[in-house]
Formats: C-alpha cells, structure tokens, sequence
C-alpha cells in the first residue's frame, strides 16, 4: 500500500539537512559559490561516510546567508513534508548557522523561520516547532552561547534544546551547563546519542542531561537493563531508519534493531533525520519498515501516537494533532 497519505508526525530532522538539493545549488548560482562536488551526476547530493556527510553538510550550509535565505529554505521543507503527509514536525535549527551564536542576529533568523511556519500551517496544514542544537563537535565552551539564544528566545515556536554533530567527540557531561540553563528555561530536551556511541553513551545522556528524548539510540538495544530504564524514565526515540543504512551505523536492514526496540517495549518513533541526502522521505521509511519488519499501518499510526505525545508542543497544539491522526 501507499503510505503517502497517512497523517505522521517526524521529530528528527534537521532543517539544513532537509533542504532540497535543487534549493542549495539554485542559491550556490544565485551568491557565485562553487560548491558542485558535493552534487552528483543526477542533481542529488553526493553520498559518503559520516565524515563525508558532515564536509558536505557545512558546505552546503554555506550557501545560507541571510534571514531571507532560511525564510525560503523553512517553506521549501515544509512543502516537501506536507507533500508526505506530515502534519506535524519539529526542527533542529542551528545558530552556529544562523549569525555565528550572535543573539540579536539570531532574532533576526528565528522571525524568518517563524513566519515561513506560519505560512506552511495557514497554507498546507502542516504546524511545525524548533528545537535549539548545539554542534557536538566544536565543543562544550561553543554550547553555551546557543543555550543562551534557545532560552532568551523561548516560545511557541522555540520549545527544546538538542545536542547533535559528531557523538564521538566529547561525553555528554561535558555539556551539563547548556543543559542545565535550557532546563531552567523550561525547555524541553533532546540529544543524539547511541547512533554511533554505545548503551553508555545512551545512559549518560539520559542520566546526566536529562533528556526525554534521545535522537537515534539505536545501540540501546545490547543493553538489557538500559532499555529497562528507558522504558521506566519514559524515554523516547527517535529512529531514523534509512540514516541509519545509508551512514553505516548498521550494515544492513536485518541488523537494524528497530523492531527489537519496539517488541522490548519502547517508545519508538519515525523520522529522516537529512531526507535529501539519504535519499528518502517519510513514505519510503514507511514502505521499508513495512518491507522488511512486516510493519503494517496499525503499527505505523502507533508509532505517529507516540511521537504526537513526546512531541515538544503546548497541549492545544497536540490536541489538534491527535485529532488529525485519529480523524484519518
């Protein structure tokens, strides 16, 4: 069957990392930036290990310079998920590329975004939140300026803070200040972890940060008593299936443990994590997951529950969203 049409709700996708090819290299010829090797013979962006990504990653983002610039990528995302069924998604949004960590520029970036929500809600049906993210990779000084920008702009829009980039670099404890303050907002809080990194990693970042979701957490599934605490503390994560094969961080679909996680009892959700650069969207994880672990739609409108419920909202909106996925 077509899963095109079913309502979903994706947690994890970065909003840099879901603009469409053809968006970044219109812009590259707009500014006379040169950044053709990371785009393939057919216009897709080129793939390659999880080093590779990251290069290619920062190279595109080159290309976004102004409020306007991410004005047009938030709407141009917000197409391609509506075009998907998605009725709802949350954004990882960066600051390192939205003026450097700068609060007043930041402002200026965050009205551009918010205003392109605003329209894709108004004119597809699609509501959509933020989620402030450090950059693992430069390091716990580097976090705290973009804490600081995810508390002073809190809101309806601005609802968590997250931790990506490379996991391998630093332990989660390193970032407990940013964590803190963001907690004290009042933010809610996510963080990758367990994509690369083992059950420890997952543990800590749970434990020591405090988040009640976890981005990827795939490795989880070796430890039985961490799933166990997971499934206690409430944790939910967000898969990203296809990342996942695409990356390497497992070698083929049979090793995935998706289904492992969900039959142990956890509270696992769907998402795309970079869409365009993996080559997916939120219909092709439906279709591979039905594929390959026999998850039909029951299955799947569970899993959109769960994620309606984890997700960083106010409750009017998750009423609404509910609403959606049960009116379908």
């Amino acid at each position: 069957m077509s899963y095109r049409s079913l309502p979903k709700v994706e947690l994890h996708l970065h909003l840099e990392g879901a603009a469409p090819p053809a968006f970044v290299k219109g812009l590259a010829r707009e500014k006379h930036i040169d950044i053709d090797r990371i785009f393939d013979e057919c216009g897709g962006y080129v793939r390659g290990d999880f080093d590779w990504f990251l290069k290619a990653y920062d190279a595109a983002c080159t290309v976004l310079q102004s409020p306007e610039d991410f004005r047009r990528l938030t709407l141009a995302v917000l197409e391609q998920s509506a075009a998907q069924g998605v009725v709802y998604t949350e954004f990882f949004l960066s600051p390192d590329f939205c003026g450097g960590g700068d609060l007043a520029a930041w402002r200026d970036y965050l009205d551009a975004m918010v205003a392109a929500s605003d329209e894709a809600e108004r004119d597809l049906g699609i509501a959509s939140r933020g989620i402030v993210t450090c950059l693992r990779h430069l390091g716990p000084e580097a976090a705290k300026p973009i804490a600081h920008c995810a508390v002073e702009t809190k809101g309806r829009f601005i609802t968590g803070f997250g931790l990506a980039g490379a996991e391998m670099m630093h332990r989660p404890g390193d970032f407990t200040w940013a964590y803190d303050a963001a907690r004290e907002a009042g933010l809610q809080l996510t963080a990758h972890a367990g994509e690369w990194g083992g059950p420890d990693m997952v543990r800590e970042t749970v434990d020591l940060l405090g988040c009640e979701r976890i981005g990827h957490g795939i490795n989880a599934v070796s430890d039985h008593a961490l799933c166990d605490h997971l499934i206690e503390r409430g944790v939910t994560l967000e898969v990203c299936p296809v990342s996942n094969l695409v990356l390497g961080a497992v070698k083929d679909w049979k090793s995935h443990p998706i289904e492992e996680l969900r039959h142990r009892g956890l509270r696992v959700t769907v998402s795309t994590d970079d869409p365009p650069w993996f080559g997916t969207t939120m219909t092709h994880e439906y279709e591979m997951l039905e594929r390959h672990f026999g998850w039909e739609e029951e299955r799947l409108r569970l899993s959109n529950r769960i994620a309606a419920e984890a997700a960083f909202c106010d409750e009017d909106t998750r009423a609404q969203v509910l609403k959606k996925l049960e009116a379908a």
